[in-house]
């Protein structure tokens, strides 16, 4: 009797013992359950909140979600999620291609080909012969009159030393020196040898004297007025050669990586869609700007028959041919604040991001100028999806932190 009262008892500790493992493997697993779950909005994926409630911005109820417990900059994806978001990879290798970017320019004026018609002495502007810009001038056509006491001064001595040459004696002498002085002087004030050598028949010495281009051009810009004093030195009328003007364009910066002065473009022109001119890269802006992240580049494009104009519009096709390196969808590249990345295939449904350096853009296609692993795939298509519910189930930036 006292043995089977002692097996009862062993019996009822083991079941005691069985019940309470139970119920803590039961509290354990509720207890995990909850920590699997957290809860967000939909609105604002941002919002992480351990119990369920409202949004403390929007104030729709949260939602559950079951944590993420990938990696940092992983993300898993069913087959279903890959399907709806359209999301496809693919093995990226080096490949050759040529890269053709237009970028549309205007034309304007040369500006190695300007030349500026100056005073030579201070004076006043007694008549302009041009006044309308736009006109041509051919070089030893009389563009102003200027009346000037230096030049009067000048002439006089000029005169006067000319007429005591035929005197005897140190006379003859002293006049030459003083004529030679007084030629110099007029030269450097502009006037031509004619204009010198009239001097001498001349009745009367006027206080006033023509000047003459010494270019040929078209005037772009008159900067003094009849009646008015100029200074020695002074801009009066500036010229322009249009023989050859400037086309001006702005160029993204990683196409401009690789281009080079000298280069060709090949231009086409709304007014003449006939015509293909070839232009020459003479000049690339060392200065980026910052707001556009475009390089202001230069060509010098031939206009023998003067057909060109400036303010015309135009348009440069750069061709970059026998290019080397991996290219992808622009689409594929996810640019942030902080960082350029992609999304490439670590293994069936897991992606991760990487991230990369780009390079030239053109037909839809960028270069990725970092190395990557040629065993993985890069997703080409769906990486906005990919993106967007990376920052739903996480609430961050894949690359929130990163030091750039």
């Amino acid at each position: 009797m006292k043995k089977i009262k002692t097996i009862a008892f062993l019996f009822m500790v083991f079941a005691l013992v069985v019940a309470c493992n139970s119920k803590n493997k039961e509290e354990h697993s509720e207890h995990q359950a909850e920590e699997d779950i957290y809860y967000t909005c939909s609105m604002d994926p941002q919002v992480k909140e351990e119990k369920p409630g409202k949004c403390p911005i929007c104030h729709m109820d949260l939602t559950p979600m079951k944590k993420d417990n990938s990696a940092s900059n992983e993300i898993m994806l069913s087959d279903q999620q890959i399907k709806l978001g359209n999301i496809r990879v693919q093995m990226i290798s080096e490949t050759q291609t040529s890269l053709i970017e237009n970028y549309t320019g205007v034309l304007v004026m040369n500006q190695q080909g300007m030349k500026t018609i100056s005073a030579r002495v201070m004076g006043r502007i007694e008549k302009l012969y041009f006044k309308t810009e736009g006109d041509y001038i051919q070089k030893n056509q009389a563009v102003y009159q200027l009346y000037s006491e230096d030049i009067a001064i000048a002439k006089q001595d000029y005169f006067a030393a000319y007429q005591q040459l035929s005197m005897p004696g140190d006379f003859g002498k002293n006049a030459k020196s003083m004529l030679n002085a007084a030629k110099q002087k007029l030269l450097f004030f502009g006037l031509s040898n004619g204009q010198i050598e009239s001097i001498k028949i001349s009745s009367q010495i006027s206080p006033y004297t023509t000047f003459y281009s010494t270019y040929s051009g078209y005037i772009s810009e008159i900067t003094a007025t009849e009646g008015s004093y100029v200074m020695e030195g002074a801009a009066i009328i500036k010229l322009a050669n249009l023989s050859s003007l400037w086309l001006e364009t702005q160029v993204n910066v990683n196409y401009a990586k690789s281009l080079k002065t000298g280069q060709t473009a090949k231009l086409s022109f709304v007014d003449y869609p006939n015509n293909e001119i070839n232009a020459k890269v003479t000049f690339i802006n060392p200065e980026i700007d910052p707001d556009s992240r475009l390089l202001l580049i230069r060509m010098e494009v031939p206009n023998p028959n003067l057909l060109l104009k400036p303010g015309m519009q135009a348009v440069a096709r750069l061709t970059q041919s026998n290019l080397k390196g991996m290219f992808i969808p622009i689409d594929a590249v996810i640019r942030e604040q902080n960082a350029t990345y992609i999304w490439v295939e670590k293994s069936h449904g897991i992606f991760e991001n990487v991230m990369v350096e780009t390079g030239a853009e053109s037909n839809g296609m960028i270069e990725i100028k970092s190395a990557l692993d040629p065993n993985k795939k890069v997703v080409i298509s769906g990486a906005y999806a990919i993106n967007s519910e990376y920052k739903f189930r996480k609430g961050s930036d894949p690359m929130a932190g990163m030091d750039m």
